[in-house]
């Protein structure tokens, strides 16, 4: 063909296709792109590099460590999570010690972080079960005040009146119940406290990362220490994240909800319990004890906190990288570990968030 003919014909096909291409979009003008932009669409990771150390909250710490697995895929930045418990992580974070930290409850003053110095970034949700270890009982319903008693020793055993009566076709038997909680200042047990003492009108123990448990109470480092002990003991309940108690097949209870409900752990009834959620303007939020029928009770948040300045554009790059990363493509990885994704409205907020993360 005509080198002039062809150009031509190139000429007519390159307009063919812009026109196609036009004529692809939305009719309401909005593009491919922006639909996937508003969505979290797959971002771009393959200019960072170098490694990123955080600590804190063992509560995610399944969710973080699928999330790294599958960002180090589509990125050369080694991502390191040591879930060594909420109050070390923030201690750890305080002193420079690592790029980020995770954690289930928020920073008090003496935690380690000075205030204005690092911002909460919302990643995902879950259940706080309460396993037990009980044989011959695989269903259990407990109300706020009966859940009370026994964590703070006031019930005892397993046929107390109080848990017959949340429990009226149940075979109770008579032995004597084992409190099992963590040893390490924890996010998990602030949340569950906090809990109690929200919804409970006999809860004197009050609630932080630590409490002061009957003596005759047993400890267990990190989630997964707890999930043991209730595991390893006859007539032990204690409370663990879903993603450790299923992991360990573990049993867990239904608990009463506001609305009277016993409700069973679960994605679904996590996801009831943040639609009721007010988000405050640091992007903290309450989701424990939530209106809703389908709702569980004890539905906890988890955050990144990062800080409000890096002294490199790298490393800044770098933690707004990954947290996006978490944002995004990983939310899609939320539920393969037995974690919630954030409802839309507050994930679009965190990502915002990520805007204020400033160099020097």
């Amino acid at each position: 063909m005509p080198k002039k003919k062809t150009a031509v014909w190139l000429s007519l096909l390159l307009a063919f296709g812009l026109v196609a291409a036009a004529c692809g979009s939305d009719s309401d003008g909005s593009s491919d792109t922006t639909a996937a932009d508003s969505s979290g669409a797959e971002g771009d990771y393959a200019g960072l590099s170098g490694s990123l150390t955080g600590s804190g909250a063992s509560f995610p710490d399944a969710f973080y460590q699928e999330a790294i697995v599958a960002f180090g895929e589509v990125s050369d930045l080694e991502v390191t999570y040591n879930a060594v418990g909420s109050g070390t992580g923030k201690e750890e974070f305080g002193g420079g010690l690592t790029d980020f930290a995770g954690s289930d409850s928020l920073v008090k003053d003496g935690d380690g972080p000075e205030a204005g110095s690092f911002l909460y970034v919302p990643t995902v949700a879950a259940p706080i079960t309460v396993s037990y270890n009980l044989g011959g009982v695989e269903e259990l319903q407990l109300s706020p005040d009966t859940l009370a008693g026994i964590f703070q020793g006031d019930i005892t055993t397993w046929d107390d009146a109080a848990i017959a009566e949340d429990n009226p076709d149940a075979e109770l038997p008579s032995e004597d119940i084992i409190i099992v909680h963590r040893a390490d200042g924890s996010g998990t047990t602030n949340n569950f406290t906090k809990y109690l003492d929200k919804a409970s009108d006999v809860w004197t123990l009050g609630s932080g990362d630590e409490v002061e448990w009957p003596t005759s109470s047993q400890a267990g480092e990190k989630n997964t220490g707890v999930a043991q002990l209730i595991k390893d003991n006859e007539g032990a309940i204690g409370y663990v994240d879903l993603s450790d108690a299923e992991a360990s097949g573990l049993t867990f209870a239904a608990i009463q909800n506001k609305d009277g409900e016993f409700v069973l752990p679960s994605l679904e009834a996590t996801s009831a319990g943040l639609e009721g959620a007010t988000v405050n303007d640091d992007l903290s939020y309450d989701p424990l004890d939530a209106a809703g029928a389908d709702a569980y009770p004890i539905t906890a948040p988890t955050y990144i906190l990062v800080r409000t300045s890096y002294e490199d554009q790298a490393t800044r790059d770098n933690v707004v990288g990954f947290v996006t990363y978490l944002l995004t493509e990983g939310q899609d990885l939320a539920a393969d570990v037995s974690f919630a994704k954030l409802p839309d409205s507050l994930r679009t907020k965190a990502l915002a968030q990520l805007e204020n993360v400033k160099v020097g």
